[in-house]
Parts: structure tokens; C-alpha cells; sequence
């Protein structure tokens, strides 16, 4: 393969102090591709310990640009003729201008990408750049209820070993300067006024329901239970290979979560409404409010290119784990169905974006439902009534099935009532529903 510099691919021999400023280039522009290892013509040269490398570059980038642009980042090693080459892949940033912190916010400090050349951002193109990301933002302003609790957010953010202070509050933006509340801190309130609608439908339409559910609280509390009741609704296909099963998802779990993690991250939450999830006998959608953000189209976020709405929301979902960068979700849905006769689908509107998720049709193993028969829910039962409890590996025993069966069936049963769940990990026990 032959290399080629452009508007968004820049080649470099080796690691460079310029680096930083490419950098900064491809983040306040347009995003883009640098490649260490080759040579200004396109030549294959290679890096050694490329290992070293690629920690270094973590190093020099997250020391000297600000605001923060990791999140950004995407750093792989590519092998090709035998030899190492880095791949940085760097994402418009939602947060411009991003600068050196040893130049600070003025010309000699911003980068922008010109063509083919890395330049200095003249005053005006500073200032731009700010008018641009400093708007009305919701996030930002004053939350209409003050009077507010944190129960469920302090205490995911506590299983991550984060804190949820005053201090760190006004860092994240809940807080104001003068002590306020902002929308950002309402959203992930246990007073969260937005909720998801959830509804399980008989056939391919709208006609008859099976279930339905609203979930409501915190957004993380949100995430939770709406992908927890996701999951009971996401058949398993019993594949046997000998005398041992294998259990497959006939919806990708981790396309659900991160469909799910589209729908609370990037919805316009100035609209008040509901995001509405429905699930069908051949697929499910995730409709989120709110409508592609000016200057992006369908064909550019299918690439990987994105530009958050909620910035302080997914920086927090950032901190958590829960996402990874800007922009490779829809990427990684895609990937999941690679090989498959059916394909995701998105659909935009000027308020409203779809996610589609078709069933996988094409696994042809014998479809186990989600829903437990009576048989092994009296057995459970029957155990429970006698020993007054039961864990996951004691259902693994007792129905001679994997763990994550075994999971399944516990959460099936709790859901329709018949049982209630005690203490955490590995001290998890499941008793009868009073």
C-alpha cells in the first residue's frame, strides 16, 4: 500500500516535538490519520519498539494539549511488509479551540489543518472556533429544580472508585461557580425528569403489546435497568456441540448497549420526551430525540465522525468506562453484524434518530425464548422453599446449565415477581418475593 499525504493524512518518519501540533491540527479542524513509521513519500520505513512508542505518545499528547483530547485518540499498531507503523487516528474535537498548555489560548498555541500544512490559527479562527462551541447550551444552564439528590450517581460513581463531592462536582459541571445547579447535574439526579419508554410487541408492528415499561430516575440508573430489561427480551439460540450447549444472543448484546448508550448520550434533551425503544419478533429500535447536529449528515457519523451534543454528559460517561471515544458506537454495531444477511439501519430526521437492530435470522440453532418454562422455575422454587435461598452456581447445579443461563433465568423470574434479589457479587442470593 502506497501512502499519500492530504488534507487529513499526515506521515511521519518518526516521533517528533511536532507532533503535538499535527495533533492539535487534525482536532480543531476536521479530524484525521497520522501514521509514524513512513516516510514523507509515502515509504515504508517501520518504528522500533513500538510498544515504548506508543506510550510516549500517549504521554506527550495528554501533558501538552488542554482541554483534554484523549477521548478523541485512537492509537493502534498496524503490521505491514513485515514491519511496525502507528495509526493515530484523531476525531474533531467538541471542544475547540485545543491548544498547548505551554503556549496558551493565542495563535501560538492553536493549530489548524490548511491542506496538506499543519499552521498557527490566526486570532479570528480562535475566536470562531469559541463562538462555535460556547452556544446555548443545555447542559450548561440553570437547572429549574434545585432541590436535588444524587443517591444512585454517587454510588456507581463510588463501585469506580470516583468521588461525587462538592469539589468534584464543580469540576464535572453540576455545579456553577455561584453554587447553581445545571441541567447536567438535573440529568443525573435522582429527580431526572426524562425517562425511556420501553414496549415489546406480538408480531412485526404495533398492533398487540407484550410488555411495557417506563423507566425513569438518574440517566445511569436509566442505563441500567432499561438495558438489564433489554436483555430478558433478547431470545438465546441453544447451539449443541456434543454434549455441551453454547448460548448465543440472537440480538448482539453489546449492539444493544451501545445503541442504548446512543439514545441517552446524544439526545436533545431542550425537547421534552421520551426516548421511545420498541422491540419486534424480527428487531428492535431505539428512537432518540433530537435530530443530526448542523454541518454533520448520515453518511459522515457512518464513518466515524461526531459531534456531541452533550459534552459534559459524555465526559462523565467517559470517566465511568461506558464509552471509549466520540464517534466508533455506530462503528462497532456495524461490526458486530459483519457476515450476517441482515444489516443495522439508521434513520434521521429533523428531530428524531433511529437505530435499528435486526434480528439475526440467519443463526439457524433452535431459538431458546428469554422467558424460563415452568418446570425450571418450580424447581427453583422448590429449592428456595427448602434452603430459603439460592445463588447463581446452585442454579447451574440444580438445571445442569451454564452461568450466564442460569443468570438469565434468576433476572426472568425477578421480573415477573416471583423472586427478589439480596447483597452484591459474589454474596448475590435470590429469595422469594414476599
Amino acid at each position: 500500500m502506497h501512502y499519500i499525504e492530504d488534507e487529513q493524512t499526515e506521515l511521519k518518519q518518526t516521533i517528533t516535538d511536532n507532533l503535538k501540533k499535527e495533533v492539535l491540527a487534525f482536532i480543531n479542524t476536521k479530524g484525521g490519520t497520522i501514521y509514524i513509521g513512513i516516510a514523507d513519500d509515502g515509504c515504508l520505513i517501520g518504528v522500533e519498539n513500538p510498544d515504548e512508542m506508543m506510550l510516549a505518545i500517549r504521554s506527550m499528547i495528554h501533558d501538552s494539549l488542554y482541554p483534554d483530547a484523549m477521548m478523541f485518540i485512537q492509537l493502534r499498531l498496524v503490521r505491514e511488509e513485515n514491519k511496525s507503523i502507528i495509526k493515530i487516528n484523531v476525531l474533531e474535537g467538541t471542544n475547540k479551540p485545543y491548544y498547548l498548555l505551554a503556549k496558551g489560548l493565542r495563535p501560538s498555541g492553536v493549530y489548524i489543518r490548511q491542506g496538506t500544512a499543519t499552521v498557527k490559527a490566526s486570532s479570528e479562527a480562535i475566536r470562531q472556533m469559541i463562538k462555535q462551541s460556547d452556544g446555548d447550551v443545555f447542559e450548561e444552564n440553570i437547572s429549574l429544580e434545585q432541590d436535588l439528590t444524587f443517591t444512585i450517581t454517587k454510588t456507581i460513581f463510588k463501585q469506580h472508585g470516583l468521588l461525587l463531592e462538592k469539589q468534584q462536582m464543580q469540576t464535572l459541571g453540576f455545579v456553577r461557580i455561584d453554587g447553581v445547579y445545571t441541567n447536567l447535574a438535573w440529568l443525573l439526579s435522582d429527580q431526572c425528569p426524562f425517562s425511556i419508554k420501553a414496549a415489546v410487541f406480538q408480531g412485526q408492528n404495533q398492533e398487540a403489546f407484550k410488555d411495557r415499561k417506563e423507566f425513569n430516575g438518574s440517566l445511569l440508573k436509566q442505563l441500567e435497568d432499561c438495558y438489564e430489561y433489554l436483555e430478558l427480551n433478547n431470545p438465546v439460540a441453544a447451539d449443541f456441540q456434543g454434549l455441551y450447549r453454547k448460548d448465543k444472543r440472537v440480538y448482539p448484546s453489546q449492539a444493544i448497549r451501545e445503541a442504548l448508550l446512543n439514545c441517552i448520550v446524544h439526545r436533545d434533551y431542550s425537547i421534552s420526551a421520551s426516548s421511545l425503544i420498541s422491540v419486534y419478533e424480527n428487531r428492535m429500535e431505539f428512537t432518540s430525540i433530537g435530530g443530526l447536529l448542523p454541518g454533520i449528515q448520515k453518511d459522515d457519523i457512518l464513518l466515524g465522525v461526531s459531534v456531541c451534543r452533550n459534552k459534559g454528559l459524555a465526559n462523565i460517561f467517559y470517566r465511568l468506562g461506558l464509552i471509549e471515544a466520540y464517534g466508533i458506537g455506530l462503528l462497532k454495531i456495524q461490526s458486530l453484524y459483519k457476515g450476517h444477511t441482515v444489516q443495522p439501519q439508521i434513520l434521521t430526521a429533523s428531530n428524531s434518530f433511529k437505530i435499528i437492530l435486526p434480528r439475526m435470522t440467519d443463526i439457524e440453532e433452535t431459538i431458546v425464548e428469554s422467558i424460563t418454562n415452568e418446570d425450571e422455575e418450580k424447581r427453583i422454587i422448590s429449592y428456595i422453599t427448602i434452603h430459603g435461598k439460592i445463588n447463581r452456581r446452585h442454579v447451574e447445579s440444580l438445571l445442569g446449565i451454564s452461568g450466564p443461563t442460569a443468570l438469565r433465568i434468576l433476572k426472568t423470574m425477578i421480573h415477573k415477581g416471583y423472586l427478589c434479589k439480596q447483597g452484591q457479587g459474589k454474596n448475590t442470593v435470590y429469595i422469594l418475593q414476599k
